[in-house]
């Protein structure tokens, strides 16, 4: 499709951008698949600010030093352009666009994949088999040895049954092709070499009939699984059709490589780090006469059994999550006397804290080991028994413990870290001569610099039973590492700093490590959401003394506790001062910290104005760019239903994240951009969808009541009651941005209900 366009220099920009994306709206609903190219001049107006997905080729001046003349298509890298003299007596340069596209099947080599099948009836074999094995043979006094034993036995009778399959997947394949489809694509190539011009046609006829045949067995098959109730292989089929987060870009490692990336990702190995006044656990003897060891049942690892995820990746013993999980009755017993044995002896055995790291690209372009971030797999195994035990640890933390820590405390999200920080700021702002300055934090690899006999300290102060402390300590120290890229394989490693990224503790390990890091004077706040961690500074007069002072203080902690901050990913990105004046430099460890305009804090970007443009922008540009995966699910017919449900999980997810935090502070423009999208969707599915008004107003009294009944959450104390007990009581608000942020909004959506407000 070629759209021509020209808008006059005086035009309403606005307006004729709006006429533009809703006829080109209708044309890409009318060819999802095609090729669309939109040009002419353009003046001043910029296509990309309705439609973000297009890409505009013309890059050298058309008119004087101005690019005025704009061509615009929906593939990367299409064209290249070259400037030719003008035509005539134009005072505009002539363009010629060179193709510049590769295709996919050129430029993306097909992957051969080996595909370990365990069929149903393998899976009844393994089930026999388990259920009439006498488990007490592998019993041994070193529960190294006993798990060892267990764990190869297992492998070793999946491996029995087990198919292998190679199949290779070429990019372009379409995922309701078929063998039947395929041989009438030969005969259509053959007929049409053959030069048998009604042969041809006939081959051409029956090839369009075979594909819309395959096409709609396929949309059939997708609606039976969603009718079924099998979102897992209705998605699958989503993805495929719309090619949705595809990626089948590789990257070749070498052994050298492997081993290299080992040693870097081991690099906050510190087994010299100093660790005065510990006392630490060392034997299961002195744990003297423990009456809170934790024991298991077999119903309770029953239970984590069967909630595995069929298809989560094995470990480094090989065993999947599907074996785990259908034959959860058959192992449960034999894993429980395991589980408890360790826990009693507060032993890990190496087999169940060894990691696999999978090497995994930042992005495409690789400069250096950094630019590989380390996905760690350990044993399914191990992750359903750190499951049960993250429930016992739980069951100890006070609920007030570090209440600025928003991750693995109920009743709290993301949005409760962001609306927090926000209204600390804005509050302070109603006084006239503050400022308020937030520094986003990031450390390198923070799970990984965990000291542990630090760490049992701290859970020894907060009372865990002494069994417990010692298996934790047992669990972080002398771990074994490998680095492993497709057959590729380092030597092995072990570790005694730092939780792997991929166990289930981790999170909640570095929480714990981190609950004492609280600010020292109260004109600061400390902000976290497990290692993402903010310093609020709340400054009055431009006297920041203080928050330089708790800076220093938190990079000494960070020292004390072998956190090692980046500070090159270390923004000081707000600076809400009425004087634009800019402050004299931050520095940590003598190096400047970056001030930057917006930051993306939790998914959400703030900006030093205070406004929700750069937010907006953001988040309409994701969720126009997948409005296409939506028409292209509606030109292979899908069912409304299933339309419906795409468009909730994939669009509006995208456009309502954390919208009680920033909606009502939204500009009326921008409130627009997202209704245009919206409206789209609309036009595509075919059927009313919810506003995003509706949308903010009931997450808006949900998040609201949450927190009310919640009297642990930081902000409860802004819902009180009025001595009536039919009101909340409305926070005293100076200005507009305080007023439209969302604590005072939801307090007055609450006593705007006709019934009871809480």
């Amino acid at each position: 499709m070629i759209t021509a366009v020209y808008i006059p220099p005086d035009a309403n920009v606005s307006l004729a951008l709006d006429h533009l994306y809703y006829k080109i709206s209708e044309q890409q609903q009318t060819y999802p698949e095609g090729v669309h190219i939109i040009a002419g001049d353009f003046n001043k107006a910029c296509l990309r600010t309705v439609l973000s997905k297009f890409v505009q080729h013309v890059k050298c001046p058309t008119r004087g030093n101005n690019i005025l003349d704009h061509v615009y298509t929906n593939i990367k890298q299409a064209y290249k352009s070259v400037s030719l003299p003008p035509l005539g007596k134009s005072d505009h340069l002539s363009l010629l666009l060179l193709p510049a596209y590769i295709p996919l099947k050129k430029r993306t080599r097909p992957i051969i994949k080996t595909i370990n099948t365990l069929t149903e009836g393998a899976i009844a074999q393994l089930q026999d088999c388990f259920a009439h094995t006498e488990w007490s043979i592998f019993e041994n006094e070193d529960l190294q040895i006993y798990t060892d034993a267990v764990l190869c036995y297992i492998k070793h009778c999946m491996d029995t049954v087990i198919i292998h399959k190679q199949v290779r997947i070429y990019p372009n394949c379409k995922p309701w092709m078929t063998s039947k489809v395929r041989v009438l694509l030969k005969a259509r190539n053959a007929a049409y070499a053959s030069g048998d011009q009604a042969k041809y046609w006939r081959a051409r006829t029956d090839l369009k009939k075979g594909m819309k045949e395959a096409k709609m067995s396929y949309t059939k098959k997708l609606s039976q699984h969603l009718s079924a109730s099998n979102p897992r292989r209705v998605w699958e089929g989503l993805r495929h059709i719309t090619k949705y987060k595809d990626s089948r870009s590789r990257t070749e490692i070498g052994a050298s490589l492997a081993e290299k990336l080992n040693y870097f990702f081991a690099r906050f190995e510190n087994t010299s780090f100093p660790t005065t006044n510990i006392t630490p656990i060392t034997s299961p003897a002195e744990f003297g006469s423990d009456t809170q060891i934790l024991t298991l049942q077999e119903q309770q690892v029953r239970t984590v059994f069967r909630a595995v995820h069929q298809r989560k990746a094995a470990g480094p013993d090989g065993i999947p999550g599907k074996v785990l999980k259908n034959c959860a009755e058959q192992l449960s017993m034999v894993f429980t006397k395991l589980f408890n044995r360790s826990l009693s002896e507060a032993t890990v055995p190496y087999c169940l804290k060894s990691t696999t790291i999978a090497p995994l690209p930042k992005s495409t372009t690789i400069n250096s080991l950094n630019d590989y971030r380390p996905i760690a797999l350990t044993p399914v195994v191990t992750k359903c028994f750190e499951k049960l035990v993250q429930k016992h640890i739980k069951d100890f933390l006070p609920p007030s413990m570090d209440p600025c820590q928003f991750l693995y405390k109920a009743n709290k999200s993301t949005e409760d870290a962001i609306s927090n920080a926000l209204h600390s700021s804005l509050q302070h702002l109603e006084n006239p001569g503050t400022s308020v300055r937030m520094l986003f934090i990031d450390f390198s690899s923070a799970f990984n610099t965990i000291i542990p006999n630090i760490f049992v300290a701290k859970l020894i102060n907060l009372n865990l039973p002494p069994t417990t402390c010692g298996w934790i300590k047992d669990f972080l120290t002398i771990c074994p590492q490998a680095v492993r890229f497709g057959d590729k394989r380092s030597s092995t490693l072990m570790l005694s700093t730092g939780s792997p990224q991929g166990c289930v503790l981790s999170p909640l390990l570095f929480t714990i490590y981190t609950h004492d890091c609280i600010p020292i004077p109260r004109s600061n706040k400390i902000i976290k959401f497990a290692d993402d961690t903010t310093l609020v500074g709340l400054i009055h007069n431009n006297d920041d003394a203080a928050y330089r002072d708790e800076v220093c203080h938190l990079s000494e902690w960070c020292d004390d506790h072998n956190l090692s901050l980046n500070i090159k990913k270390t923004k000081m990105v707000i600076d809400f001062r009425r004087s634009r004046n800019a402050p004299s430099p931050l520095c940590i460890k003598g190096a400047e910290v970056e001030r930057v305009p917006s930051f993306k804090f939790l998914g959400i970007y703030i900006s030093e104005d205070l406004s929700w443009t750069i937010n907006t922008t953001a988040l309409v540009k994701k969720a126009q760019q997948r409005l296409y995966f939506l028409r292209v699910l509606k030109w292979n017919r899908l069912q409304t239903n299933l339309l419906v449900s795409f468009y909730r999980a994939v669009i509006e997810s995208v456009m309502t994240y954390a919208i009680p935090v920033w909606y009502a502070g939204c500009t009326v423009a921008d409130k627009n951009r997202y209704q245009r999208v919206i409206r789209a969707a609309e036009k595509v599915i075919g059927c009313t969808l919810p506003s995003l008004d509706t949308i903010a107003l009931q997450r808006c009294l949900t998040r609201a009541r949450t927190i009310s009944r919640d009297i642990y959450h930081p902000n409860h104390y802004l819902f009180a009651m009025l001595p009536s007990g039919k009101r909340f009581r409305s926070l005293s608000c100076r200005t507009d941005r305080l007023r439209k942020s969302f604590f005072p909004w939801a307090i007055r959506t609450l006593n705007g209900q006709k019934n009871q407000p809480y």
